[in-house]
């Protein structure tokens, strides 16, 4: 699956999904732009795709802001003169229910990054893909095929909302030989829930999973790098789920 000179955009790269994704493709020869808001984090990333030997540009970026979000394509065009790849993996977890006085702002704020951000990012994104024949990986959930007892309404709203999102934009840009997919993984271990406040791990949590484990962010990243890959090049408008059996409950 060789990504040489292939020029790939992760958003959320900075930490979990988004950082072991960048660091494989640029393992893969692909040129990355690793986009984050922990400047921290995102220096490590940087670091350790530097050490592939692959040119990376590392965006310190808030894509909730439309000005941010359109600097970070047109730097990534300015230095590449590309995108074949967008990897949408940005999102957070907010807690509230029906019946919480602060439903409304959770509401608003995670939508704002989980889907109007993917949505602007792809609508900026997709003329260049379009010249490159390209492809997009949305980063989904299975919590978008599930209820909860738990105040995850907003998340499990967003996540469906990706997942249609995709479909739409798959059929839409089609005819221009862009394939649009998205991965539903089930719980893994990343930082999502401390970056929610959350003072738990995944392992912590009370999961039950039929294969009994909680999947690293490497395998994600493997999922995630067939689909981009000519291996892929049937496959547009697809949901892969990747949650060790849990929707089997």
């Amino acid at each position: 699956m060789s990504f040489a000179n292939k020029v790939v955009l992760v958003t959320g790269a900075s930490s979990g999904i988004g950082a072991t994704t960048a660091i494989s493709f640029a393992k893969e020869g692909a040129n990355v732009v690793i986009v984050g808001r922990n400047e921290v984090k995102l220096q490590q990333v940087a670091d350790e795709c530097a050490a592939t030997g692959k040119e990376y540009l590392s965006i310190k970026a808030d894509i909730t802001k439309d000005e941010d979000a359109k600097r970070v394509i047109n730097d990534t065009v300015e230095k590449f003169g590309q995108i074949d790849v967008v990897v949408n993996n940005a999102g957070m977890i907010g807690f509230a229910n029906i019946l919480s006085d602060n439903v409304l702002s959770v509401y608003d704020t995670v939508m704002d990054l989980n889907v109007r951000a993917q949505v602007h990012m792809t609508h900026l994104a997709a003329p260049h893909l379009i010249k490159t024949k390209g492809n997009i990986i949305n980063i989904s959930s299975i919590a978008g095929k599930m209820t909860f007892k738990e105040p995850m309404m907003c998340y499990a709203i967003s996540k469906a909302a990706v997942d249609h999102f995709t479909r739409n934009v798959a059929r839409e840009l089609a005819p221009h030989g862009v394939r649009v997919n998205s991965i539903s993984p089930g719980p893994v271990r990343t930082d999502i829930l401390s970056n929610a406040g959350v003072p738990k791990t995944m392992d912590e949590i009370n999961y039950e999973i039929p294969l009994g484990r909680i999947s690293d962010s490497n395998e994600i990243a493997d999922l995630i790098l067939f689909l981009a890959s000519d291996k892929a090049k049937a496959i547009t408008g697809s949901d892969f789920v990747t949650d060790n059996g849990s929707l089997l409950k």
